[in-house]
């Protein structure tokens, strides 16, 4: 099979020699030949008798003859003393090896190497490990060993050591370890990391230009990134060098996938995925309730609980707790279940409903009675204590094979004397309780339907031709459902009582989320009385802590800010939270998060409405949460950015917020915390938190500019503006425009974000404002520097170092200072332009600003390579790009890593340049798509240069309709690009 890497044959390693000697001495030929003993490099000698070592070592403990030894390092010219020359180098080698490695066996030398001490066979051993991985489908463990294997290879195999033997060697390994990467890469392709490996499939293509299997994989890759027109061109490049430096035409296989690609063949798209197992039929219940006809999905889970349950038989008993949200379908499933395994319970299965959710549960005395009577046992035989009856009913369950499925559960206290206890018996609890005091039991956490499971169920219940015809808004019903199963079945149940109604009806009724819950009834059927009951059974301070955590818009909260909102120690929240997650209406997110489902998130909601007590308790919650967010992010930006006055500029907080240990542990919090902290932007837009929540959008700006939270940063400050606007607030407009300029300008948006700016510079000038006021024209001077017009940059950044340096500024004057450089380089002024960058270097190195100094260097790495100082430059740029990677700013990496390929352009290095250009891509830079048509112009004169034309064609015309529909001026300069090859 293609692609498949064929292990180099090798023997396993010969035993024998001293025990000591082979754990302690380790061997490499996957690079230069080397040898170990423990952690101290022995010195192997001259090259020939690094060869003879070599010869040995690839034998893997088999004896080699003299002739042998000789043939292997001179071939068939072999000086007159060989023999002589041989064993003076064996005899050296074993005065440096350990006692017993080298040996003398029947007029030839063997070297025994412990298992594990040759990186070859440790690399052999990994490839096979792999490929059983493989062969099970387990594709992550698979390509970790890969990558283990190929992370073996140290350069050149067998470097620098002379002999025939030698080179037929290296040629072989160096085979084998392009087949290892194919097949890794294969596997990476499998897994949906195409975007991922067009980077270092173009620089292998580039090294090794004729190997076809490379070709085929980047057309794959560069196909499902949706660069068709770019993979047919690898496949037109590929032909072309194939038959001007061979002579032949592309084997079959790369002709199909052209094919399969002009025609956009579905199954090229994803990896295929295996078909779902069907789900177990429903069979006759006993005493069970029948099973829903329209019973959907959960095939997981029935899997799961049928074969705990189906092995109860000749061991003790199984027993099975589900837990979840009211609503969620626990009983449903469980009956399933019961129904599913019936025959395996040939003598009865039990049911009963434990009314734990209600105000008065069932006793399990009253429990045991029915049971006892049920299997058999007269009223006269039956005790009155609890004790007595649990023990005859496990006496009576003794030798026969009952399944119990005990519904609707309070506590693990109310199912202990219901539990068979018997071999060959099971029990299957259902409960809105966690029940993990329960002991030996199998817990399971049911969550709410996938959409797909959702849709199906929706479907069932309606029919499949209303929904067809309105797929959207069925998708838009059970998304407003929560894909919750009972939200779900009653606002089908209604929408099929209603022949009138369209399913857009449905929709838009549940689209009001005040009226949602009041929607969702049908008959005795009510998605509210459920919750009802669960909250019914709260303590106040778990009530209290339901209703006003509840009121937070985020996907989750932390333990943390949960305590901000209720203003208890830690410890205490967490007990409320956790005694919340027991009762099902909180989930476990992860450890130290909490989540709300949406309906429960509403029912909370109304429930501060009700009881919240006083009203001006659930101001006052949101209040000390956005304290919390903008404290802790002040912090962020403070230990991300020391000495920049920004902090000293933000609101004052009430609240404290949260402590750092270091670097790292800030931005994984910053990170982690992003869409809760927008969220929370976007709650606190009204009077009395405006200002706040502008400034928390300042001092969360890492999240603008690492890509992944962007278009929700975005969508904040442009909330957070209009909110400003509307109340005439000129201090927080000013920044909200200045902040959601800097969003735009970094996705190419310059003309938006110029509008933002001209106001922006007034409103700061009108609240004097010093942050406004040095930020405005900063960013403007970046603008215009994008858009090419370098003395309008000039004369921003000039004010905007007045302005920084009127505040104290330091690092903002540092920034405009880098920016100025940038612009200066644009003007021909090099020399100042590489002074000004290393003066904004001597601030961030004074104020300890790694983060901000990365800027700096990627400013003075662009204007040493305009100053012919390639070398340089790229020193810069590569620890500029290690800082950006560090601190997960994405956008920034993929702008250096851009960056970096100009420098290897310019250095003639156009493979470099095109696998750093990919990189670009795959990352995604500041500029949008302005800045993604300039790194595929860059990309396209880097393929030009290593002869892949027709894909540097279709980079430039990528590029050329990008700059045509946003009317940049780079436009012209692709089309003269394309001129001359389309001419030919």
């Amino acid at each position: 099979m293609d692609g498949v890497p064929r292990v180099p044959e090798q023997r396993r390693p010969a035993t024998g020699g001293t025990p000591e000697a082979e754990q302690a001495s380790r061997f490499s030929v996957l690079g230069p030949v080397r040898a170990w003993l423990g952690a101290k490099q022995l010195s192997m000698g001259s090259p020939q008798q690094r060869a003879l070592l070599a010869a040995l070592l690839m034998r893997d403990g088999r004896t080699a003859t003299a002739s042998e030894l000789i043939d292997a390092v001179w071939g068939d010219d072999p000086p007159s003393q060989a023999l002589a020359a041989v064993r003076t180098y064996a005899s050296r080698l074993r005065k440096v090896l350990p006692p017993g490695v080298l040996v003398s066996e029947a007029g030839g030398y063997a070297v025994v190497v412990a298992c594990g001490a040759l990186d070859l066979t440790l690399a052999e051993d990994l490839w096979a490990e792999a490929e059983k991985a493989r062969g099970v489908a387990d594709l992550c463990q698979a390509r970790t060993l890969v990558n283990k294997a190929l992370s073996l290879w140290d350069g050149e195999p067998l470097a620098n050591v002379p002999g025939p033997y030698a080179e037929t060697q290296r040629a072989r390994l160096e085979e084998w370890r392009l087949q290892l990467l194919e097949s890794r890469l294969d596997m990476d392709l499998e897994v949906g990391c195409h975007a991922e490996s067009v980077s270092e499939l173009t620089a292998l293509t580039a090294a090794h230009p004729l190997r076809e299997r490379l070709r085929e994989l980047l057309m794959l890759a560069l196909y499902r990134s949706g660069r068709q027109a770019e993979a047919l061109a690898v496949y037109a490049d590929t032909r072309r060098l194939l038959a001007d430096e061979l002579g032949v035409d592309p084997r079959p296989g790369l002709k199909e996938l052209q094919q399969r690609i002009l025609q956009a063949d579905p199954a090229l798209a994803e990896p295929s995925a295996a078909a779902p197992e069907p789900a177990a039929a429903v069979v006759r219940p006993a005493q069970l309730p029948a099973t829903v006809p329209d019973f959907t999905g959960r095939a997981s889970f029935v899997d799961e609980l049928s074969e705990i349950l189906s092995a109860a038989e000749g061991r003790v008993m199984a027993v099975s707790a589900l837990a979840g949200i009211g609503g969620v379908g626990k009983t449903t499933l469980a009956v399933h279940v019961a129904h599913v395994t019936r025959t395996h319970f040939p003598d009865g299965q039990l049911y009963v409903d434990l009314q734990g959710a209600g105000a008065r549960a069932a006793e399990p005395e009253t429990v045991l009675g029915a049971f006892l009577r049920a299997l058999g046992t007269s009223d006269s035989a039956i005790p009155d204590s609890l004790e007595e009856r649990s023990a005859l009913y496990r006496s009576t369950l003794d030798g026969r094979r009952v399944l119990v499925v005990l519904d609707n559960a309070r506590d693990a206290a109310q199912v202990r004397p219901l539990l068979p206890g018997m071999e060959g018996c099971a029990a299957l609890v259902t409960s809105r309780i966690r029940m993990v005091d329960l002991a030996g039991a199998h817990l399971v956490d049911l969550d709410v339907m996938s959409p797909e499971e959702a849709l199906l169920l929706f479907t069932r219940i309606v029919g499949e031709e209303r929904v067809q015809s309105e797929r959207k808004a069925a998708l838009d019903v059970v998304a407003a459902c929560g894909f919750l199963p009972l939200a779900i079945r009653i606002a089908a149940s209604r929408l099929a009582a209603r022949r009138t109604w369209t399913v857009s009806t449905l929709a838009a009724k549940l689209a009001d989320e005040r009226r949602r819950l009041d929607e969702l009834q049908a008959g005795d059927l009510a998605v509210k009385a459920t919750f009802e009951l669960g909250y019914g059974q709260l303590e106040p301070a778990q009530a209290r802590a339901f209703r006003l955590l509840g009121l937070a818009d985020g996907p989750d909260l932390s333990l943390a800010a949960a305590a901000a909102m209720l203003d208890l120690p830690l410890e205490e929240t967490e007990d409320l939270l956790e005694a919340l997650v027991d009762t099902s209406l909180v989930e476990s997110a992860a450890p130290g998060r909490y989540r709300y489902h949406d309906l429960v998130r509403l029912y909370a909601r109304a429930c501060a409405e009700r009881d919240e007590q006083p009203p001006s308790e659930r101001g006052a919650a949101m209040s000390r949460l956005l304290d919390f967010y903008l404290a802790s992010a002040a912090r962020v930006y403070a230990i991300e950015r020391p000495g920049d006055r920004t902090v000293d500029h933000l609101e004052v907080t009430e609240y404290v917020g949260q402590d750092f240990s270091d670097d790292a542990k800030a931005l994984d919090w910053l990170h982690s915390e992003a869409a809760c902290i927008l969220a929370c932007v976007q709650q606190s837009l009204g009077e009395g938190t405006l200002r706040r929540a502008v400034d928390l959008l300042l001092a969360s700006k890492d999240l603008a500019e690492s890509g992944a939270s962007s278009l929700r940063y975005e969508l904040a400050t442009c909330a957070a503006r209009d909110a400003a606007a509307a109340v005439a607030d000129a201090h927080a407009e000013g920044r909200a425009r200045v902040a959601l300029a800097q969003v735009l300008s970094k996705v190419g948006h310059f003309d938006k974000a110029s509008a933002e700016l001209r106001p922006a510079a007034k409103l700061g000038g009108t609240s004097g404002d010093p942050w406004t006021c040095g930020n405005a024209p900063n960013e403007q001077g970046i603008i215009a520097y994008c858009i090419n017009q370098h003395a309008d940059s000039e004369a921003y950044f000039v004010k905007a170092i007045d302005e920084f340096r009127a505040d104290s500024n330091r690092a903002g004057e540092a920034s405009a200072l880098c920016n100025l450089s940038r612009a200066l380089v644009e003007l021909g002024r090099t020399s100042k332009a590489i002074e000004l960058a290393r003066q904004g270097i001597a601030i961030y190195d004074d104020l300890g600003l790694t983060f901000r100094l990365a800027n700096a260097k990627s400013a003075l790495g662009i204007g040493l390579s305009h100053a012919g100082r390639h070398e340089e430059a790229l020193d810069q740029l590569v620890d500029a790009l290690k800082v950006f990677v560090e601190n997960r700013q994405r956008l920034w990496e993929g702008t250096t890593h851009f960056r970096i390929a100009q420098v290897h352009l310019s250095a003639r290095r156009s493979a470099q340049a095109a696998q750093h250009a990919e990189q670009a891509l795959s990352t995604g830079c500041v500029g949008g798509d302005w800045m993604r048509a300039n790194v595929l112009t860059l990309l396209g004169r880097s393929l030009h240069n290593i002869g892949q034309i027709d894909r540097a064609r279709a980079c430039w015309r990528e590029a050329l309709a990008i700059h045509e529909s946003t009317g940049a001026p780079e436009a012209d300069e692709v089309r003269r690009l394309i001129s001359p090859i389309a001419a030919v």
